[in-house]
């Protein structure tokens, strides 16, 4: 942790004693930003947290000039917002920056290549020109056969991943990012954020992105907190301010010592020791756990749930106590729930977790285990040679050379064309519960 320094010479946002004010002077006046000092340094991916109504996006629509400022100055390489003309905001709009938001925002009446291409539309490039590119985008994030659909008939995750391909097409080197999954499930969620750690890890763009969730925290270079219009302090995992004090480097873990499985999981988590990232995950994984094997429950019980499900992941619950306390009422420091469901929970986790440990253990003994407990739980009623093929789409995911959608289309395919055959539904499900075992074994 550090104080938060500006230094307008090298970096590539700055502001100054930046305040945004709403109905000033009037009774209900909100100052949404209070005399903040910033800056963002090329190549970095910064995420700015904190509850909602902090200014954390009112901060973000200042720095792509989409807000203007009640007082204080904003500069871009060097160069101040409010010096500039409207051609020159223009362009910064146009080819300086990108932008991804919560609800997409995708035209309905648009297919998905025209929505993408809309940027380069507004600059009159060729149409041959620009469809080439917008189709190298979508296949890039595994959406090319969505080119023709409209918004409509695409996932939260698909739109979201064709709402940040319209965010590259013309190449700007920030992508601003608002609150990116908070309409996705947790799978997709997490798609979209390696593909943000790509970008800027591979693409070395700049990432700026605005979350009240803890979860994403890890994925920062640098991490800024904010409270009721202000920056109150900021954390470093990996330092990308030119000429800033060192820092000391966090070990890394050696790559041939890393599993293939963990290399895929750590992508987002670059020069963290495993313990570390164990430690980070562990509020992230229970929170899966929750939303995965039961959801109807009251929000105070989920958070008494994962308090117990933390204490059983560290091992200081065994299946019986976290049964007990679940089914203990609240005002005796348990959950309320009713004895069945607090009995069936209890022993879906210790089965999930009790595989997810032997899996991290002897790997290549429990492959066949995890395929018996997904055929007994989902009732596929397997055969012989059915269990031999479902095993070996298994251990395709399971060695990781497959991921979870390319295991869900395996499990989908009809049997003559090499899958499994099973509905689309199940097919879900399992890989689901797949990626669930291989979450918790780290």
């Amino acid at each position: 942790m550090s104080e938060i320094i500006t230094d307008t010479s090298t970096s590539l946002l700055h502001t100054e004693h930046l305040n945004v004010v709403y109905n000033a002077g009037k009774q209900n006046e909100m100052r949404s930003l209070q005399d903040v000092s910033l800056d963002i340094y090329r190549e970095e991916f910064v995420i700015v947290f904190g509850p909602s109504g902090c200014g954390k996006s009112t901060l973000l629509y200042s720095l792509a000039a989409l807000q203007a400022p009640t007082s204080g100055e904003i500069f871009c390489n060097g160069r101040a917002f409010s010096q500039m003309t409207k051609k020159d905001v223009l362009l910064y709009h146009q080819t300086g920056m990108g932008i991804i938001f919560q609800a997409f925002f995708l035209i309905p009446s648009l297919t998905i290549i025209d929505n993408i291409c809309l940027p380069k539309l507004f600059r009159n490039e060729d149409k041959k020109k620009r469809r080439e590119e917008g189709m190298e985008l979508l296949k890039r994030f595994g959406i090319l056969e969505q080119a023709y659909k409209f918004p409509s008939e695409l996932s939260g995750g698909q739109k979201q991943r064709a709402s940040i391909a319209r965010s590259l097409i013309n190449k700007p080197d920030i992508i601003f990012a608002d609150e990116p999954v908070g309409n996705l499930d947790s799978a997709s969620a997490t798609n979209v954020m390696a593909i943000l750690k790509e970008l800027n890890e591979v693409d070395k763009k700049t990432i700026i992105l605005v979350t009240h969730e803890p979860n994403h925290l890890p994925y920062g270079d640098r991490n800024i907190f904010m409270k009721d219009g202000k920056l109150i302090r900021e954390e470093v995992h990996k330092e990308k301010r030119p000429l800033a004090p060192a820092v000391t480097a966090v070990p890394k873990i050696e790559a041939e010592k890393r599993s293939p499985e963990l290399e895929m999981l750590l992508r987002s988590f670059q020069g963290m020791p495993q313990e570390q990232v164990s430690s980070l995950l562990m509020p992230y994984k229970i929170k899966q756990m929750m939303f995965h094997i039961f959801s109807e429950i009251t929000e105070e019980q989920v958070k008494i749930t994962e308090g117990f499900l933390q204490e059983y992941l560290f091992q200081n619950l065994n299946r019986e106590q976290l049964q007990t306390m679940l089914d203990t009422e609240m005002t005796a420091g348990g959950a309320s729930w009713n004895a069945r469901r607090a009995d069936s929970f209890s022993h879906r986790v210790d089965d999930l977790v009790t595989l997810a440990r032997k899996m991290k253990e002897k790997p290549e003994e429990t492959k066949n285990d995890v395929g018996a407990y997904l055929n007994k739980l989902f009732d596929l009623q397997c055969n012989e040679e059915q269990m031999a093929r479902f095993q070996s789409i298994l251990n395709e995911r399971l060695e990781n050379k497959i991921d979870t959608e390319g295991l869900n289309h395996l499990l989908d395919l009809s049997w003559k064309k090499g899958g499994l055959g099973i509905h689309k539904f199940t097919a879900r499900r399992v890989a689901s519960e797949v990626e669930i075992i291989c979450l918790i074994k780290y």
